[in-house]
C-alpha cells in the first residue's frame, strides 16, 4: 500500500525531529565531564596538609603568646624597679641628713642608726643586681644622652667639653635597658677672651 504525499511528509518530519533530539543528546553527552571521586591515599594527603597548616598556626599563636606574656612580665617589673629607686633614693638622702645634722653629731646612737640603714641599702643594691639592675658608672666619662641628662654646665679647660665631672642623681639600667639616666653636671670649654683675662689678672697678681 503506497503512503500519500501528506504521510510521507509527516514521516520525514517524525525522522527528521527524532535525528535532531538524539544529535542534541550525544552534545551534551559530550560536554558533561564526569566527577572524578577523590581517592583514598588523595584525601589522606588533602587532610594531613589541613592538619600540618592547623599545627603551623597554634605554634605561631604559642609564640605570640610567650612572647606578649613575657613583654608583660618585663614591662611590669621594669615599672616596679623604677618605683623602688625611689626608696634607694630616700635611703641615701637619710643618711646625708643624719650625717649633716649638727644636733644629733653628738648622739651615741647616730653611728648604730646610719649603720643599720647602710645595711637595709645594701641589701637592698644585692636585690636589685639579682634581678639585672645596676648604677650607671658616670664620673669622668664623656656625656651620652643615650644613659646621661645634663642638669648643669661648669666652666673647666682642664678637661674635654662633655665630661662628666658631677653626679647629681644615680642613672640605672636594668639588663640592657635604661632604667633612670643619671642626672649630671658636664665640662664645657671657657670663653677664649675669659681665660686670656683670667691669666693676665693671674700674672699681675704673681707680679704683686
Amino acid at each position: 500500500m503506497q503512503m500519500s504525499k501528506s504521510e510521507k511528509k509527516e514521516q520525514e518530519k517524525t525522522l527528521s525531529k527524532a535525528e535532531g533530539e538524539n544529535k542534541n543528546k550525544e552534545e551534551n553527552e559530550k560536554k558533561i565531564t564526569p566527577i572524578k571521586e577523590e581517592t583514598l591515599e588523595e584525601k589522606l594527603k588533602i587532610a594531613q596538609e589541613k592538619l600540618l597548616r592547623t599545627m603551623a598556626e597554634m605554634e605561631n599563636q604559642r609564640r605570640r603568646f610567650e612572647k606578649e606574656k613575657k613583654e608583660a612580665f618585663e614591662f611590669g617589673g621594669f615599672n616596679f624597679a623604677g618605683e623602688s629607686l625611689l626608696l634607694l633614693d630616700n635611703i641615701d638622702r637619710a643618711i646625708v641628713s643624719f650625717k649633716n645634722d649638727e644636733s644629733l653629731k653628738n648622739n651615741k646612737d647616730l653611728n648604730k642608726i646610719i649603720d643599720g640603714i647602710e645595711i637595709v641599702k645594701k641589701d637592698l643594691i644585692s636585690i636589685f643586681k639579682k634581678n639585672g639592675i645596676e648604677a650607671i658608672e658616670c664620673m669622668d666619662k664623656k656625656f651620652d644622652p643615650n644613659f646621661h641628662q645634663a642638669m648643669l654646665e661648669l666652666e673647666d679647660n682642664t678637661k674635654e667639653g662633655g665630661t662628666i665631672v658631677q653626679e647629681i642623681q644615680k642613672g640605672y639600667m636594668m639588663k640592657e635597658r635604661l632604667l633612670r639616666p643619671s642626672l649630671v653636671g658636664v665640662t664645657k670649654k671657657r670663653e677664649e677672651k675669659a681665660v686670656k683675662d683670667e691669666r693676665k689678672t693671674e700674672k699681675k697678681e704673681e707680679k704683686k
